[in-house]
């Protein structure tokens, strides 16, 4: 790897050929980015001072005998910045008369463009780099909106191009053919550059040469239209890193590959592709050591997960309309709601190992039951990663006594069940984070009104808003308490799930630390009744005259009892 400065004619010789990945995301800049760069360079003329572009990534390639230009590199990062340079030249040159600059520069020394674009773009790429003067084009790609857009506003007046030429400057880092660019990709993505593994495997599996295979088995799958792609382009909050729904089901097919019973995978690797962080090099090193480097084999299992993913798993459940019944829909509230996304191998193996939809879903509902409990009592999750990605998975449980026997036959107790005599506790004394809190609520609630009529329509959980009953700014406006004992008791119970409710709308602050009365029915129909019709965990205790730590226990009692049918050991 050698990196260092280079200027524009450094990068661009007439006789390197630079190509971005064919199957690479399309360009995407828009008018915000071109507003920016062409101040900038209005900057670089009027001071005729240097001025640093970023860095650019080139990865050399390996070229064949029939090739005319042996010196090819693969641009890495830089995709953007380079695209819109050589459209702004281009339409600079053909403006000011100096078609020669532009082709000694970008252009091969057989005429072609020094730069290859990807298969999205490369048509009006080439027809703009093509152009012998300034034209109209009537299409709305970004690429062309970029050429149009520097027609419009570039000032002839405030621009030397020999000036720009000689001033731009860019740190560019160049790889061998032989060298892993893994390492500079977990650098950019800690810059906050978005590179996802699902990018650079679409460009590891596919090339121009195989465009039939690109389009059955991913574009397809995951690009087929605008609602297809959102879906996998979505990002999710894993800890605290924000991953795509394709990265992550890409991670749980990984796991669910390597802890097949056939691939036989050594412990060492299987460690390290567990790692999502290098997912990327997994992949590589898990087709080259354990595929005989025969890239088909996953890329065609890939589509059929692909599509059960899709299916089944709904990354915006949170906004819809929960079931009573038991299932994948409720294990997509704990994955996307609540935040579990530890769950989606297991998941996606059992979606695709077991056609017995009860059998399935006696599964599910024991995984909600073990989730929940273990979140109520607030047991430890940072094991739920090896459990649901390796263990269930290569132990081959797929039922919910296989599932339940498995654990009860560990020595390491660290994932148990917790009893009755816990939850109960933890209904009590239990403080959970906002999050948590609403959802067993929720779900608590999309059972027990199962059985009844209601007029009104229950929500998604993210269209609910978590609430203190006695608020925590009681001292104003609730009876006082003298003894510090009380008061610290108070000041804990407030916190417990017996003192939480779900409702529709926040209360304003000045309702929210009101009396037991006001905060009730509010000062003008905006109080607690106007938000909860027809919630089923808290509408009955509104009729109460007071609300105290006996009352918060009694409905703490209450949520317990509903668990108990709920969630069932």
């Amino acid at each position: 790897m050698e990196a260092g400065r280079r200027k524009i004619h450094e990068i661009f010789t007439g006789m390197k050929v630079l190509e971005i990945p064919y199957f690479q995301r399309s360009y995407v800049w828009e008018e915000e980015q071109w507003d920016r760069l062409l101040e900038d360079l209005y900057e670089i003329c009027s001071t005729n001072t240097t001025h640093f572009f970023g860095s650019v990534i080139l990865k050399q390639r390996k070229t064949g005998m029939g090739e005319k230009f042996g010196d090819r590199r693969i641009v890495i990062d830089g995709q953007q910045r380079l695209t819109t340079l050589n459209i702004f030249f281009k339409v600079l040159c053909l403006k000011q008369n100096l078609k020669t600059d532009f082709e000694r520069t970008f252009k091969l020394t057989d005429g072609q463009n020094a730069l290859i674009n990807n298969h999205n773009d490369i048509e009006s790429f080439n027809t703009i780099l093509g152009l012998e003067k300034i034209k109209d084009i009537d299409k709305k790609d970004k690429i062309t909106l970029c050429y149009q857009y520097f027609c419009k506003n570039i000032d002839q007046k405030r621009l030397n191009y020999n000036i720009i030429f000689n001033n731009i400057v860019f740190i560019v880092i160049e790889l061998e053919d032989y060298e892993e660019e893994q390492q500079i990709f977990d650098t950019i993505n800690s810059l906050g550059v978005k590179l996802t593994t699902a990018e650079l495997l679409k460009n590891y599996f596919f090339n121009k040469d195989n465009y039939e295979m690109y389009e059955t088995y991913w574009k397809n799958i995951f690009e087929a239209d605008e609602e297809t792609r959102d879906y996998w382009e979505k990002e999710i909050t894993t800890g605290r890193i924000k991953r795509t729904i394709l990265d992550l089901f890409l991670f749980a097919y990984l796991q669910i590959k390597i802890n097949e019973k056939t691939v036989n995978i050594k412990n060492e690797d299987k460690l390290g592709f567990n790692r999502v962080e290098h997912l990327f090099q997994s992949y590589k090193l898990f087709i080259k050591d354990y595929c005989g480097g025969n890239q088909n084999i996953i890329i065609k299992e890939l589509k059929d997960y692909a599509v059960s993913f899709k299916n089944n798993l709904n990354p915006i459940i949170d906004n819809e309309e929960l079931t009573a019944e038991a299932g994948i829909e409720r294990i997509n509230v704990l994955i996307f709601g609540l935040e579990n996304t530890t769950l989606i191998p297991y998941v996606l193996y059992i979606l695709k190992e077991v056609d017995d939809i009860i059998q399935r879903n006696e599964l599910f509902e024991h995984i909600e039951s073990f989730i929940m409990r273990r979140m109520i009592v607030r047991t430890t999750n940072k094991n739920y990663n090896q459990l649901f990605s390796d263990r269930l998975i290569s132990n081959e449980k797929k039922s919910k006594n296989e599932f339940i026997n498995y654990l009860n036959t560990q020595a390491d107790k660290t994932n148990y069940m917790p009893d009755n005599k816990e939850l109960k506790e933890a209904f009590h004394n239990s403080v959970l984070i906002n999050k948590n809190a609403a959802g067993v609520i929720y779900l608590i609630e999309t059972k027990i009104r199962e059985k009844k009529l209601h007029s009104t329509k229950l929500l998604g959980i993210n269209k609910y808003s978590l609430e203190h009953l006695m608020p925590k700014k009681w001292e104003n406006n609730w009876d006082q308490l003298t003894e510090k004992s009380e008061v610290y008791n108070r000041n804990r119970k407030l916190l417990t799930l017996g003192n939480l409710a779900i409702i529709t709308q926040n209360l304003n602050a000045k309702i929210r630390d009101s009396n037991w009365e006001t905060k009730k029915n509010g000062a003008n129909n905006d109080g607690l009744i106007a938000y909860t019709g027809g919630i089923e965990t808290i509408t009955p205790y509104l009729q109460l005259d007071i609300w105290n730590e006996d009352t918060i226990e009694k409905r703490a009692n209450d949520l317990y009892d509903h668990a108990l049918v709920i969630w069932k050991e």
